[in-house]
């Protein structure tokens, strides 16, 4: 074994990084499992449409309606909207409802709205020419609606055009989330078209803290029984969630009920992402997921919280992730360049008078870091002051910086890769 390497590559951007690492330190190299690519997407969608899961077809709940909103997923979301969506907007003006009275609703959750370029990369240019298309935009209150309270006392606001259609549909990918479980279905909703006074409470550490907010995790998890409330208040008539493989092709396509159809996609998907190692190691070696979603230092937290289930205590994360668009909104970086302890500032997000926008995910570096040691950041988006800001040390080469962090546990210390960064969930066996 001494003196072989070990070839690892690792998304960055829209490239792909190459390593050779000493194959002696490598205690493996996590994979997802093989998920076979499915040949006519286009025409399993149709069929699909016409026999969903635990729901009419399709074309029986359009019958009579006159208008129609399909909520997609925004720019952070490998999501394949431009095979998704031609068919099932084909399928909707079949079915009786007119092209302009179609409308597309960007679920940006409290992201920044898509537009120009960046919408056309998302959904191709003849559906941007073709078709109205509007962003949600969180923090407009003129564009939500009031529909009452949960059981647990959440305000729910959601987008009035949603709200106002007398056809409503959710698309989505559904893919391990570090809060939720699993994205897709609910999610679409909430937090993809609820407004802020929504979002900043079901994102609350009431919430979060909650050790069944984790990837992978439904049971249980109170932030996922949030989502779900919050859209069966809303209502959907019927979604199309989708699953994918490390290549980014659609391994399986899930129509119908709201929770029923979300469900079968979880089930499937679990089967594939979710990969075991023998016992927990001293570095992991990880990275933000690649284009679009490692744009950000925002999203790049995901990637971190996936390594934990297999890091020693104490042990040292590396992430590379390119951040292209720096650290993220402007509330974020704020908060980041106000908190001198990453544990002191939760303790003030329990005070909803302290409420900032993209608290959560300071409050989810926080959890990195009670049990990580360091957090090692390869990056190119990001200067010296921001690396130093948020709360990370940067990896200049990122080789070196492997087989340093390694020897600094002593020599029987050991590196597992996480090739798919947060699209898959390592567990200890």
């Amino acid at each position: 074994m001494i003196g072989e390497r070990v070839k690892v590559s690792l998304l960055y951007g829209e490239k792909e990084l190459l390593l050779e690492l000493p194959a002696e330190r490598v205690k493996t190299v996590l994979h997802s499992k093989d998920a076979p690519a499915l040949e006519d997407v286009e025409g399993r969608i149709r069929e699909l449409l016409d026999n969903p899961i635990a729901s009419p077809p399709l074309k029986e709940i359009a019958r009579g309606k006159k208008t129609a909103c399909v909520v997609i997923s925004d720019i952070t979301r490998p999501v394949p909207n431009r095979i998704i969506l031609p068919p099932l907007l084909s399928y909707l003006e079949e079915a009786g409802i007119r092209r302009e009275d179609i409308l597309i609703l960007i679920a940006t959750g409290l992201h920044r709205p898509n537009l120009g370029e960046e919408l056309e990369r998302m959904v191709g240019k003849e559906i941007m020419d073709n078709y109205r298309i509007e962003n949600h935009i969180a923090r407009d209150k003129s564009q939500q609606r009031f529909l009452g309270k949960t059981k647990r006392g959440t305000e729910v606001w959601v987008n009035r055009l949603y709200l106002e259609a007398d056809l409503k549909i959710l698309t989505g990918l559904i893919e391990p989330h570090f809060m939720a479980g699993y994205s897709g279905g609910r999610k679409s909703i909430c937090p993809g078209i609820s407004g802020v006074d929504t979002v900043k409470i079901q994102h609350g550490p009431h919430f979060l803290e909650h050790p069944n907010a984790d990837n992978g995790i439904i049971e249980g998890n109170p932030f996922h029984e949030e989502a779900l409330e919050i859209a069966k208040i809303a209502g959907a008539d019927f979604i199309l969630n989708v699953t994918i493989n490390r290549e980014r092709k659609v391994t399986g396509v899930f129509t119908g009920d709201l929770e029923k159809a979300w469900e079968e996609g979880v089930k499937f998907v679990d089967k594939f992402v979710k990969v075991g190692i023998d016992e927990p190691v001293e570095v992991v070696l990880t990275h933000g997921g690649g284009a679009p979603l490692d744009a950000t230092f925002y999203q790049t937290v995901k990637g971190m919280v996936g390594a934990l289930p297999i890091l020693k205590p104490g042990g040292t994360i590396i992430i590379a992730s390119s951040c292209s668009e720096g650290v993220g909104s402007e509330e974020f970086r704020t908060l980041l360049w106000s908190s001198e302890s990453l544990e002191k500032t939760v303790e003030r997000m329990y005070d909803p008078a302290n409420f900032i926008i993209d608290q959560w995910e300071v409050e989810e570096l926080a959890k990195v870091y009670k049990k990580a040691k360091d957090v090692y950041l390869y990056t190119d988006g990001l200067s010296d002051e921001e690396i130093k800001h948020c709360f990370v040390k940067r990896a200049e080469d990122l080789e070196k910086t492997i087989i340093e962090v390694l020897e600094s546990y002593g020599k029987d210390a050991k590196l597992a890769v996480i090739s798919e960064g947060p699209y898959i969930i390592p567990y200890v066996k």
